[in-house]
């Protein structure tokens, strides 16, 4: 069986290339350019070489960058414009991994597609469906919620049933040279953000704009220092005059450059309405686990489809939802699909 391995040029997707290795597999390792950030790609891609040529695997750069730029980077910046947060590796996994990287992978007579990700896939009903992994703490399968089931069908996952704090410690008994990889400082997993999305942001638009800050019940009580600056539920970063309570960001309302402010209690909703991207509209509405953000525990909720909408009335409150992240449904541990939160009240 051939397989095509999206290679990062980190630990994981190299031991993922041994394991696949050792399996049997005929291996063809595929690195996504996605972004422009150079530098990291020069280091990566120089990883992944001295792995390949280690395994005496095939290799190939895939360069992805214009549409990456399209489908990805874009709509992250113009949703932070517009007062959202944005889901970016929610987005690349279905269009760029497992969309234009399947893709390139079927080009090649590949008969999967695998990945290091930490996610299961198991067989429900007749179903694949994403699962999530063994290891929880580094479980991704919440950004995985929208791949078609055409992809779900083909994808290898060699990390899914294995512990992180294992993996690096095998592989490098394994594979000692790995030991030997460069690597990037990186402060956030999203892949073209160095430091903080501020300063993605400050390359196409003007963030820093003082404006007002105001209470549920519109009086101004503060100072920020621009509306990008703030997600929903942070509670830093801003001024309110003469208190000393706790204040988080309820709303944000991009074109008077206002954020709206409240108490923890005021941030509580207990419905959410999503445009669905991956439930058929078939799909039976009831009660299943909801996941509202990718550290968040799972609340129960019903569920209803109407058109091109997924309503959740959640059975308990949840806290810092926002406009732009994923709403994501499971039962027990597979997901069934999910959508963009597009209002939460």
């Amino acid at each position: 069986m051939k397989v095509a391995l999206l290679m990062s040029g980190g630990v994981d997707s190299s031991y993922c290339a041994h394991l696949l290795s050792s399996q049997g597999y005929e291996v063809i390792g595929l690195y996504l350019k996605l972004h422009n950030k150079n530098k990291k790609h020069d280091i990566y891609i120089k990883n992944c070489e001295q792995v390949a040529a280690h395994l005496h695997i095939d290799f190939q750069v895939v360069d992805l960058r214009e549409e990456f730029k399209k489908s990805v980077y874009d709509t992250f910046v113009s949703s932070y414009k517009e007062g959202k947060t944005p889901n970016p590796c929610a987005i690349c996994n279905p269009l760029m991994k497992f969309g234009l990287g399947l893709q390139k992978a079927q080009e090649l007579g590949c008969d999967y597609i695998a990945t290091g990700h930490y996610a299961q896939i198991k067989e429900a009903n007749g179903i694949k469906r994403i699962a999530k992994a063994v290891d929880e703490s580094k479980d991704q399968s919440y950004f995985l919620y929208a791949l078609p089931q055409e992809a779900i069908d083909r994808i290898i996952f060699p990390l899914g049933a294995l512990l992180k704090e294992d993996i690096k410690k095998t592989a490098l008994e394994l594979l000692p040279f790995l030991g030997t990889l460069q690597t990037y400082k990186e402060s956030q997993e999203i892949c073209f953000v160095e430091e903080s999305y501020i300063d993605i942001l400050k390359l196409h638009e003007k963030v820093d704009n003082e404006g007002i800050v105001r209470d549920s019940n519109g009086k101004a009580i503060g100072t920020h220092k621009g509306y990008m600056h703030y997600t929903i539920g942070k509670r830093k970063g801003f001024s309110v005059f003469g208190s000393h309570e706790p204040h988080y960001v309820k709303a944000i309302n991009p074109h008077n450059n206002e954020i709206i402010v409240g108490t923890k209690e005021e941030l509580a909703i207990d419905s959410i309405k999503a445009l669905n991207k991956s439930l058929p509209q078939a799909f039976n509405g009831g009660v299943y686990d909801v996941k509202v953000r990718y550290r968040s525990t799972p609340l129960k909720a019903q569920i209803d489809i109407q058109g091109d909408y997924i309503y959740a009335k959640l059975l308990e409150s949840a806290y810092g939802v926002a406009q732009g992240q994923a709403l994501v449904l499971y039962q027990e541990d597979c997901v069934l699909g999910g959508g963009v939160i597009t209002q939460a009240q």
